[in-house]
């Protein structure tokens, strides 16, 4: 039997942090033992948040390959590509935007949100307000059976699911599947300052950095903001620290540390460098890795033309399928 197909991708709006990994990278490389997965470089996608200077955007999508290949996508498992270099998403991202109903696009609640989150550039673009018209097509082009998401994104998913079957009921063909939510349990993980971890909020750990920068990075994260001093207890439920070592520190170290932190047994700058020690053996496999890999930028560039060439040729087949159900 054929495996069912995975179909996902990340913006290249900057470099890769935990939050990418853990968030959505982790799932991708369990789900290509099981599946048949596609996933893309949105760097098309990216152009909502980067239109005013782009220049950034080709870097950042070798970068973001490189964390991908470094953390264990294997191109022998997964079909690695960029979305820009197949037109055909352009192409049926116009024919769907003809039928789809402004009112659909404008109840979306990210649009909302981020017009009110994003304050350093104008969200009021016709781009991204036909965003979900784009990641529809991004999605149909490969006859996906399932969008791996957290809990919270599958309603996101459900415009794709509307967008088919409007599009199939209007031309009176199934020319496209419905996609499926592929739930995920993703880890609470937030930056260094308490906010979700986010490039644009400059609070991130990056797959990229040094164990320098990680040392900084950590020994500055907010903890329990209730622990004034040293002898106040503490709580690990809502310090920021503790979620990381539920990722990082043997599980017995958490069970001395959450008794320890209550107690006020163990005060935060110590807790700090247990976490330092943890997380940085559990990153050198791939700090290691992520070297030997961005050393050889022509063999990562292989990998991507391979997977475009492959993912061009069903993304075309279900182009023209459409284009002959609306007898175009």
């Amino acid at each position: 039997m054929a495996k069912k197909r995975i179909l996902s991708g990340m913006q290249p709006s900057g470099l890769l942090h935990l939050g990418n990994y853990y968030g959505a990278l982790k799932n991708w490389i369990e789900l290509q033992e099981q599946f048949e997965c596609f996933y893309f470089v949105a760097d098309w996608h990216s152009l909502t948040t980067l239109y005013e200077d782009p220049s950034h955007i080709k870097k950042y999508t070798f970068e973001v390959a490189v964390d991908w290949l470094s953390a264990g996508l294997d191109p022998g498992k997964s079909t690695l590509f960029v979305q820009s270099r197949i037109p055909e998403h352009a192409e049926l991202h116009l024919i769907l935007s003809m039928v789809v109903p402004v009112p659909w696009l404008e109840r979306n609640p990210t649009y909302k949100e981020k017009q009110v989150e994003v304050k350093n550039v104008d969200m009021s673009s016709y781009g991204f307000l036909g965003y979900p018209v784009l990641q529809t097509a991004d999605i149909v082009l490969y006859n996906a059976d399932y969008v791996p998401v957290g809990i919270d994104q599958a309603p996101h998913l459900e415009i794709s699911r509307e967008i088919v079957r409007r599009f199939n009921g209007l031309y009176k063909k199934k020319v496209f599947k419905e996609p499926q939510a592929k739930i995920s349990e993703i880890p609470k993980l937030n930056g260094i300052d308490g906010r979700k971890m986010s490039k644009s909020y400059n609070n991130a750990i990056y797959l990229s950095d040094t164990e320098k920068d990680i040392t900084k990075k950590v020994k500055a994260m907010l903890t329990d903001p209730a622990r004034g001093l040293r002898t106040d207890p503490g709580d690990p439920d809502v310090c920021n620290l503790f979620p990381f070592h539920k990722l990082y520190s043997p599980e017995d170290m958490q069970k001395e540390i959450d008794r320890d932190c209550r107690t006020a047994a163990l005060g935060c700058g110590d807790c700090k460098l247990k976490l330092v020690d943890t997380m940085l053996e559990g990153l050198r496999p791939h700090m290691e890795r992520r070297r030997e890999i961005a050393a050889k930028p022509r063999e990562v560039e292989e990998i991507l033309e391979e997977g475009t060439r492959k993912a061009q040729k069903v993304a075309k087949a279900t182009l023209d399928r459409a284009k002959q159900a609306i007898k175009f």
